[in-house]
């Protein structure tokens, strides 16, 4: 970097207060709760779809003569409220992401801020990436595990509705995080926060740390901590190839 480049750089550099940026962060943080807000009052006129959607890997393992089961009387409402939600984040994700990203790329230089703004679409994609894979890929593969457990154990899979929403969400969100860490490796190398070089010196300790999360953030069945922990690495290594593609045009 030249001396000029160097002198605008640091004249452009950020200087709001911490009260600044605290008051940033709840008006960002308003935002994003006011859009989440809207996303969930839309989902609710359409929660019957929505759950029709949810409990297509369960249909399509135990066919539709099998139902879920209610066992207090609050607990469909609280499972209806807990699923529109979860929707509602999906359907405002573009509005809710934009403004996470814009509180953090408020504390960084006019350059840096640049691929901030470039990891807005990318991330909306990638957490809607992880909640389908987790739909439509990993719930099943749960289910039938979970199911042909209870089949060896002579156990009848009668589970309540509350409890399969509650599974089904959790994981959703889940996936959807740890979608993110693509974007989050090419920002942290971007930035300079973190080098390339660095990041390959750790892979074998990245790799044990996956296993690590899955388990906390899973149920504690083998199934889903594998299901989570290989896309998280591999999510880690395209973050990876991403930054080095990115560093090799701009030495060129």
């Amino acid at each position: 970097m030249s001396d000029l480049e160097e002198k605008e750089d640091l004249n452009l550099r950020p200087t709001m207060s911490l009260g600044d940026h605290l008051d940033d962060l709840r008006r960002r943080l308003l935002f994003a709760i006011a859009g989440l807000v809207i996303g969930t009052i839309v989902c609710v006129f359409f929660g019957g779809q929505i759950i029709a959607f949810i409990k297509v890997p369960f249909t399509d393992i135990v066919g539709e003569e099998f139902l879920l089961k209610s066992l207090a009387p609050a607990d469909a409402f609280i499972s209806y409220m807990k699923i529109t939600i979860v929707a509602g984040l999906l359907l405002s994700s573009p509005w809710v992401f934009y403004h996470l990203w814009m509180f953090i790329a408020a504390g960084l230089y006019s350059k840096e801020r640049r691929y901030v703004t470039m990891a807005v679409p990318f991330s909306v994609v990638l957490f809607i990436a992880g909640s389908l894979f987790f739909i439509f890929v990993v719930a099943p593969i749960s289910l039938r595990f979970f199911i042909k457990f209870n089949v060896f154990l002579k156990l009848e899979s009668s589970w309540t509705f509350q409890n399969y929403i509650s599974f089904i969400t959790t994981l959703m969100l889940v996936f959807g995080i740890a979608f993110q860490t693509p974007i989050a490796i090419f920002i942290l190398t971007r930035t300079g926060l973190v080098s390339i070089e660095t990041l390959k010196s750790v892979r074998k300790y990245v790799f044990l740390g996956t296993f690590v999360i899955s388990a906390f953030a899973t149920p504690p069945d083998v199934i889903s901590q594998v299901t989570l922990a290989v896309p998280l690495y591999a999510l880690f290594e395209v973050g990876l190839l991403l930054s080095y593609i990115v560093d090799r045009r701009k030495k060129a």
